[in-house]
């Protein structure tokens, strides 16, 4: 059963297609309440801005607006455990620290609200990336009345079925056309760009635009993110390249016409 589920995810020819029969699956383990994100624009402690990132769920839309775009993701626990490792954990140790008093007050706080909303125990995998600011994860919220020892079991269990189905999942997903807003480059990231390419030192574009090097080195930062290259030099290529193209199509563009005109 689950080697055919593997097959159709793969088969797949959408996201949404992807989505429905892995919480189909899911929903049969005792998890119907599933949340799922990924990024390309991970920096620091943050997956950087919602609208850039793939965030999937089978939970309410009020939840969702609350979970992923009012930013409560990143103050659980099992989120700091996600963005330090890769593989799968129950939240037993959620619990565990809690007692003890090993959370900081945020995640306490966030383990009080997640418990009175019914969200007390759970899975969370943590996909591997091949790019440090990429980071994929699924947190699985048990169902109403399933203790961590039930959880427990149902890993023992099905554990690496539910691994593959959603490994296949997030590679799957991490393929397919998906709608996410590439943000564009402001006209200070795009200056301090051209200046670079132009071979100016930070120090020489922080006078030219008569800002910082802080600020420099920022706007060079958020290029980076919104063109997802590794390096400034990239970032330039990237622009640079683009540039040609228009250029390119604009000059085939007014050659076509004088064409046309020519026949008129």
């Amino acid at each position: 059963m689950v080697i055919a589920l593997l097959g159709d995810i793969a088969q797949a020819a959408s996201v949404n297609a992807v989505w429905e029969m892995t919480a189909a699956y899911m929903r049969e383990r005792g998890f119907a309440r599933l949340n799922y994100g990924f990024t390309r624009f991970r920096h620091d402690n943050s997956i950087g801005d919602p609208d850039d990132a793939v965030c999937l769920s089978t939970n309410t839309p009020d939840y969702v607006q609350f979970y992923f775009r009012g930013g409560f993701y990143a103050k659980t626990p099992v989120y700091r455990w996600m963005t330090q490792n890769v593989g799968a954990c129950t939240w037993r140790w959620v619990q565990e620290d809690y007692a003890a008093g090993r959370l900081s007050p945020a995640e306490m706080e966030a383990v009080r609200m997640n418990a009175a909303i019914g969200v007390v125990a759970g899975l969370t995998i943590s996909f591997p990336e091949p790019s440090p600011r990429s980071k994929g994860a699924l947190g699985m919220i048990a169902d109403p009345g399933l203790t961590h020892d039930d959880v427990d079991r149902i890993w023992n269990d099905h554990g690496p079925e539910i691994l593959a189905v959603a490994h296949m999942m997030h590679l799957k997903v991490v393929q397919l056309p998906m709608a996410i807003r590439r943000r564009a480059l402001t006209d200070r990231q795009r200056e301090a760009l051209e200046w670079v390419a132009d071979g100016k030192t930070t120090q020489d574009i922080a006078l030219l635009m008569a800002v910082s090097v802080a600020m420099v080195e920022k706007h060079l930062r958020l290029a980076r993110e919104a063109l997802d290259v590794d390096t400034t030099a990239q970032a330039v290529v990237s622009v640079l390249v683009k540039r040609v193209i228009r250029s390119i199509f604009a000059v085939f563009s007014a050659a076509r016409l004088r064409g046309r005109r020519a026949f008129a």
